[in-house]
């Protein structure tokens, strides 16, 4: 007996990474799951690898006519919905002095414009007095990190928005929570930092207490835990999986 048996989740951005690695541990603990992702070639290369109890929608999260379109195949196959890990988004490099208007906007369409509404119209498919939603942080939005300041003013606006949402939904029984990764290789990282990955990696072993970088399913445990009764009064808060990084 699955912890999830007879729940529906919806992951945003699982074909890949964290995303993927939590929609696969959703699956094997009993849970329905929506997945989402841009590319139509790796959404189905990301639905025939968890193999059972999983739908693949196509859209892009900034697009509110990709998130109406996934929230109408959840309303139609499954009727509501009982987890939401917006996990969607994207960062890229830039220091000060070159940052791009389109860059700006590009990084907060999707990470605060896409996740905000990934939420508000995930809420009418809530059934009464339940639901978890767990957003994805990061420990770049309590950090200073390099050419990356866009995308942790991004996450800090994320990790500001549940404390007032928190108030909104008083009453429903919804809690919202924020999961900030630290370091934890996923894809991702390839085009991120390229040939200076390696480097990357190995300052993060070298400034995380723990020593080492996270692995996705360290952070797929967390998404579980947060979704679960096993958290039933933790509501409002940034919970750090990162090996320490952001706590020194």
């Amino acid at each position: 007996m699955g912890k999830f048996d007879g729940k529906v989740a919806v992951v945003t951005g699982g074909t890949s990474g964290i995303g993927l690695a939590t929609a696969q541990q959703f699956v094997e603990e009993g849970a329905y799951v929506f997945i989402t992702g841009r590319r139509q070639s790796e959404l189905d290369a990301a639905v025939k690898r968890i193999g059972k109890n999983v739908t693949g929608v196509q859209g892009d999260i900034s697009k509110l006519e990709d998130l109406d379109r996934l929230y109408e195949t959840v309303k139609q196959e499954k009727g509501h919905l009982d987890i939401l890990f917006a996990n969607a988004g994207l960062g890229s490099l830039l220091p000060l002095g070159q940052i791009t208007e389109e860059h700006y906007y590009k990084t907060f369409d999707v990470n605060v414009k896409g996740t905000l509404f990934t939420l508000q119209k995930a809420l009418p498919l809530f059934p009464d007095q339940s639901g978890s939603i767990i957003l994805t942080g990061s420990t770049a939005g309590l950090m200073g990190n390099p050419a990356f300041s866009v995308y942790g003013a991004s996450k800090a606006a994320i990790r500001q928005l549940i404390r007032s949402w928190i108030i909104d939904l008083k009453g429903t029984g919804i809690r919202v929570n924020v999961l900030s990764p630290g370091t934890v290789y996923t894809p991702a990282y390839d085009d991120l930092f390229g040939a200076a990955l390696d480097h990357v990696l190995e300052h993060a072993k070298e400034t995380t207490p723990l020593g080492r970088v996270g692995q996705v399913e360290e952070i797929a445990n967390a998404v579980m835990f947060l979704a679960s009764n096993e958290s039933s009064y933790i509501n409002g808060v940034e919970l750090f999986v990162d090996g320490g990084v952001a706590q020194i």
